[in-house]
């Protein structure tokens, strides 16, 4: 320690003295510890930890072998962290989301082979077409002909009527678009196959957070609901999703909490009157036919 000493002299002018070293050290009774900052990331985990899944209090990319498990605000207060997942979709990523209903599977509509793996995610035959989560009415208005409106020969204002029910936990069936990406009837190591659908589940939920993905997307998603392999059954806890999904592949899980086992009411408009085709979360509307109510009546 250098230690600087002064002296006071009688002369005219005073020689300055050089700065020498103290013979003897300071020392104090005082102790000193260095504070360390806090990490910028803190992982943290409410089941064991799994190396197929990593989670995170603010979003970060995984690793190639990880999960990217964002923790959100179901209110919608913090929907900055799913620009991460996001970006991981435009790129073809699959990943989960939380909406009104259920959890759901989602991809990029226009990338063939996202679509393509989460067919194998969910084990579903290219047969069976997918559903899309949509932002508006105008997104449904772009990819189908539409919802049938009255005319002058009686025919029922069913747009009208649709569109208290938006956004809510119904699906609606309609004609599908040319503007719908064509769908792929064959997926190998030979050339793939397109066919065009006649048919579109269309659904805009009403889920703040599923809301937000979807515009920072900017164009809807394939959806499908998020099931048990083993048992069928709708896998509620994002937790036990990406302990199930994880190791298979999924890219990304966005947690908003657990969701109730309720899926939506999926409505048939290509039928006149509009057909329940399975009851869920969304009330049966007085425009509605319901077939069971036809059973009940002969019985």
């Amino acid at each position: 320690m250098v230690a600087l000493q002064t002296k006071t002299t009688t002369c005219a002018a005073a020689t300055p003295l050089p700065l020498r070293r103290s013979p003897t050290p300071f020392t104090s009774n005082a102790s000193f510890q260095l504070s360390q900052k806090p990490p910028r990331f803190v992982v943290s985990a409410a089941v064991k930890k799994s190396p197929k899944r990593l989670k995170y209090s603010v979003p970060r990319l995984p690793k190639e072998d990880g999960l990217l498990y964002i923790e959100v605000d179901p209110e919608g207060s913090d929907t900055w962290k799913l620009d991460s997942a996001v970006e991981l979709l435009k790129s073809g990523a699959v990943g989960v989301i939380p909406t009104d209903t259920v959890y759901a599977m989602v991809c990029d509509m226009n990338n063939h082979d996202a679509i393509e793996r989460l067919r194998r995610l969910k084990e579903v035959e290219t047969s069976k077409p997918f559903s899309i989560l949509c932002r508006s009415l105008h997104d449904i208005d772009t990819y189908t002909t539409g919802f049938p409106r009255g005319n002058s020969n009686g025919l029922s204002d069913y747009f009208r009527a649709v569109k208290h029910c938006v956004p809510g936990p119904y699906t609606f069936i309609l004609t599908a678009s040319k503007a719908l990406p064509k769908q792929c009837v064959k997926y190998g190591p030979a050339i793939p196959k397109y066919a065009s659908r006649k048919s579109l589940g269309v659904r805009i939920p009403d889920d703040v957070v599923c809301q937000a993905v979807l515009e920072k997307m900017g164009a809807p998603l394939i959806s499908t609901s998020v099931r048990s392999p083993q048992e069928n059954q709708w896998i509620i806890d994002p937790v036990l999703i990406a302990d199930t999904y994880g190791p298979e592949g999924l890219n990304f899980v966005i947690d908003a909490g657990v969701r109730l086992a309720n899926p939506s009411t999926v409505v048939d408009m290509l039928q006149i009157p509009p057909t329940i085709i399975r009851q869920g979360k969304g009330l049966k509307q007085p425009w509605m036919a319901d077939p069971n109510d036809a059973v009940e009546e002969k019985d």
